[in-house]
């Protein structure tokens, strides 16, 4: 489980022997407005530990309350989802007559969305896995997008969630193709950055499919050419049945309609490409998100490391609605501290976190998705330049 990944990595270090310096050490915000992490001196190496401490205790307060009312929670999603799709390829298949069109899009991309944020992320984090039910358990799951399921639970479950905005370990900082922080040395190539970045936000679930490749590794000679070559294949192979699925498939199936279903598959991505890419970015690049260093990994606590998850992590309000079709990542803050407590359970959770910072004088980062993306896409534009 991922939880048990990052216990492994955290019990490896030095368990209290921390300093502030050890937790944060890089004082340069990402953007003119981002808080000043020398304003956390306040916290000593006993409060870090009581920190931990009492965040540990909100997860074991969690798992020992989950029951039948998240099964049936996941079970309704998974219904709503399935009802969805069902019901929007029923109606593209009517989809000569414009209403229909828009009517099946509209479904199908909701459909998508939802398996794809809500299903597919939540479930291979292993938030189901207490279920013990075969359907939502992270290691059966494979989800409807380009990337393979143990492709990206390497990339995101193994790396990301571990060394979180840790630049030179994390690479989701800029997933490989964009400058996200002044600590990363300028080059002529980032000129292009704003025109990246509007190709990676509409084909999301290929960037996201070829990140495990860590191809600039492999230009390093740090990863071999055959294990790459090998991946490479896997994904290609993920890529190719997407492909036949929503774009041979199901529109020779439609008959007349073919075409008006080759569009709308194709719409119903684009839609999920720029919504998950939105969220997913919110998450940890608004004003206030920060950036560490290597060093800093070197003796970090069980407390230190929840520290780095709050520090670099951003929420995103909105309505029930709008954290559904998010992923429940609108509650990015908690879902760092505990990628495996079950998505539905983050709003209850969040409670306690703002009281957590509240109590230790911490920053809980959230606003708006308007706000937080427009703070994310200044970061993008003001550091493709020098």
């Amino acid at each position: 489980m991922p939880y048990q990944q990052r216990r492994d990595y955290a019990d490896s270090a030095d368990g209290e022997q921390i300093t502030l310096a050890t937790v944060y050490r890089l004082p340069r915000p990402q953007t003119p407005s981002a808080p000043d992490v020398r304003g956390f001196a306040h916290l000593t190496a006993e409060q870090v530990t009581a920190l931990g401490d009492e965040l540990d205790g909100i997860r074991a307060k969690i798992v020992d309350s989950l029951g039948q009312p998240d099964a049936d929670y996941i079970r309704r999603i998974i219904g709503l989802q399935r009802g969805l799709a069902a019901g929007g390829r029923v109606v593209l298949f009517a989809s000569l007559f414009p209403p229909a069109w828009l009517a099946g899009t509209a479904m199908l991309s909701a459909a998508k969305i939802i398996e794809t944020m809500e299903l597919g992320h939540n479930v291979m984090h292993g938030q189901w896995d207490w279920m013990n039910d075969p359907e939502v358990h992270s290691s059966t799951w494979e989800w409807d997008t380009a990337c393979p399921a143990d492709e990206w639970k390497h990339s995101h479950n193994a790396i990301h969630h571990v060394y979180t905005n840790v630049v030179g370990k994390d690479r989701d900082v800029g997933y490989g193709v964009l400058r996200m922080t002044p600590d990363e040395k300028w080059q002529p190539v980032h000129l292009a950055q704003p025109f990246v970045n509007a190709a990676l936000a509409m084909f999301f679930q290929y960037g996201v499919a070829l990140h495990d490749l860590e191809i600039e590794r492999v230009l390093r000679g740090q990863k071999g050419l055959r294990q790459t070559l090998g991946q490479g294949l896997h994904i290609a192979n993920k890529i190719r049945k997407q492909i036949t699925k929503d774009y041979v498939v199901y529109p020779l199936l439609a008959g007349p309609a073919a075409p008006a279903v080759l569009t709308a598959n194709m719409t119903a991505n684009m839609v999920r490409n720029l919504w998950s890419y939105m969220i997913i970015f919110c998450g940890h690049f608004p004003d206030g998100s920060q950036t560490f260093t290597e060093d800093e990994l070197e003796n970090e606590s069980r407390g230190a490391w929840y520290l780095r998850q709050m520090l670099g992590s951003a929420n995103i309000e909105g309505s029930p609605f709008f954290h559904l079709m998010a992923g429940n990542l609108g509650y990015q803050i908690e879902h760092h501290l505990f990628p495996d407590i079950p998505s539905s359970r983050y709003a209850e959770i969040s409670e306690d976190i703002r009281a957590l910072c509240a109590k230790y004088d911490l920053p809980y980062t959230t606003g708006p998705l308007h706000r937080q993306y427009g703070q994310t896409l200044r970061t993008i534009l003001r550091l493709s330049l020098p």
